[in-house]
């Protein structure tokens, strides 16, 4: 049975606090995301020749992140079930601090190759899968029940924000010191900063204090982790262990069948959407090279526009569920309706040859996706007791994730082989096929039905 919790009276002024201080922590890993793409692209594999070895960089970056991750969260979720979750987020972001400090050293000594770049992301995504973990059963600790798809909401454009500042920001800083230089500043021309090649560095620098920042705000806020009495031994009987725990938020949603199937969408869905990341850089760099060249941009004033406008989208999507609250019924068509418009956004973007297009298609499907998670993240939230939200969340995460790293290897590979906006279309067409047909699917439509899977789980219990 879900445990009675009220949330504490300036609950949602601490979720505020959290979410601003967290945001700019989230731009900072942006900036230093968007730094590496464009050392990819420029210093380790510029030439057009090397695009089969620039799609599989790209790629193993991409797996290096999303695996840890993956595979890391049931381990992350029993871990925030059991421990302070405030404690957790403030060590995880001052690691990923000193990660981001590694970043920065590395680049500035000419010591940063390939393979320690995916090592240093391996441990980043690991921190960032514990981070994760914490902070998403957090803030429903702090956020009454009727706020939550707001909370939801803000929680996307968060992400979105990042994505039209960071681009623009990085591309001005990279830029920085060569501009600087040409315009006499002495900053540049003389002491530490004149062998700078690029702002690359800097960037990564900024993302170290955005994450130094974000911990230190946690020392003096109040964030509460729920208490589980089944921890102590007991009787004799030993401590629950891990594994146990990992198992109780797998069979949570085993026996909930609704929810398995709605985890089993975004697994086909994540499955076909995941090349459009990989192959951003590689459709400005190729595909759309002719008509921003024919406009008068750099490569990486393309990227950073194509990406601040596709995550304008994100934003505006974020802002209409959070000023609109979402569906209070029936969520599970905001999820699903969104996941149709995204399908058609990626074939439109596919096929398109010209930049301004494909920033509108970008736009577009990229404003689906916080509608479609912060209903998802609200069916969720509403149906899985507090205490148990860390496993449960963690197990969702692998379930709907695991596909990434599968669909991102491939990308790779095909990105190389075959034009990547073709890809993208077709992926497109199949992901438009497959969620019109959840439309029709009797038993994910029950997913809110709490006596409905209270019933099923009753039933499983008893082996009915």
């Amino acid at each position: 049975m879900t445990r009675e919790y009220t949330p504490p009276p300036n609950g949602f002024r601490t979720f505020l606090i959290v979410w601003v201080t967290q945001s700019i922590s989230v731009f900072g890993s942006a900036l230093t995301l968007f730094a590496l793409n464009i050392w990819l692209l420029q210093s380790l594999y510029p030439r057009p020749e090397q695009k089969p070895q620039l799609a599989l960089a790209i790629s193993a970056m991409s797996l290096c992140f999303t695996i840890p991750i993956i595979l890391g969260a049931p381990l992350a979720g029993a871990w925030a079930d059991r421990h302070d979750r405030k404690r957790t987020m403030l060590v995880t972001d001052f690691v990923s601090g000193l990660l981001s400090l590694a970043y920065m050293t590395l680049v500035v000594t000419h010591l940063l190759n390939l393979v320690i770049l995916l090592v240093l992301i391996t441990l980043s995504a690991t921190a960032a899968s514990f981070h994760e973990a914490a902070f998403d059963t957090s803030y429903a600790m702090l956020v009454p029940e009727d706020r939550l798809p707001r909370a939801n909401g803000m929680m996307q454009s968060m992400w979105s924000l990042s994505g039209i500042i960071s681009p623009v920001l990085a591309a001005g800083l990279i830029a920085l010191p060569a501009v600087a230089r040409q315009r006499g500043m002495a900053l540049f021309t003389t002491g530490a900063l004149a062998s700078l090649h690029d702002g690359t560095s800097l960037a990564m620098g900024i993302d170290a204090l955005t994450f130094f920042m974000a911990s230190g705000t946690l020392f003096f806020l109040s964030i509460p982790s729920p208490r589980r009495t089944d921890l102590a031994s007991a009787g004799g009987k030993p401590a629950k262990s891990f594994w146990a725990d990992i198992k109780e938020g797998g069979l949570y949603i085993w026996h909930r069948r609704p929810m398995l199937w709605l985890l089993g969408t975004f697994t086909v869905v994540n499955f076909l959407s995941g090349p459009v990341e990989i192959f951003l850089p590689l459709m400005v760099k190729f595909n759309l090279q002719a008509d921003w060249l024919r406009r008068g941009f750099t490569l990486e004033t393309a990227l950073a526009s194509i990406a601040s406008v596709g995550a304008f989208g994100g934003l505006a999507g974020g802002l209409l569920i959070s000023l609109w609250g979402g569906l209070k019924k029936k969520r599970i068509y905001g999820v699903v309706g969104s996941m149709v418009f995204f399908g058609l956004g990626m074939i439109v973007f596919g096929t398109s040859a010209w930049l301004y297009v494909s920033m509108a298609s970008l736009f577009l499907f990229n404003m689906t996706i916080p509608v479609m998670n912060s209903h998802s993240q609200a069916i969720w939230q509403t149906q899985t007791p507090h205490e148990l939200q860390g496993r449960v969340f963690s197990v969702r995460r692998l379930i709907a994730q695991f596909s990434w790293p599968l669909s991102t290897a491939l990308a790779g590979v095909l990105g190389g082989a075959f034009n990547p906006g073709t890809v993208i279309a077709v992926l497109g067409a199949l992901l438009v096929v497959f969620t019109v047909a959840q439309l029709f699917n009797p038993l994910l439509l029950r997913v809110e039905d709490k006596e409905y899977l209270d019933r099923l789980a009753a039933r499983a219990a008893t082996g009915e």
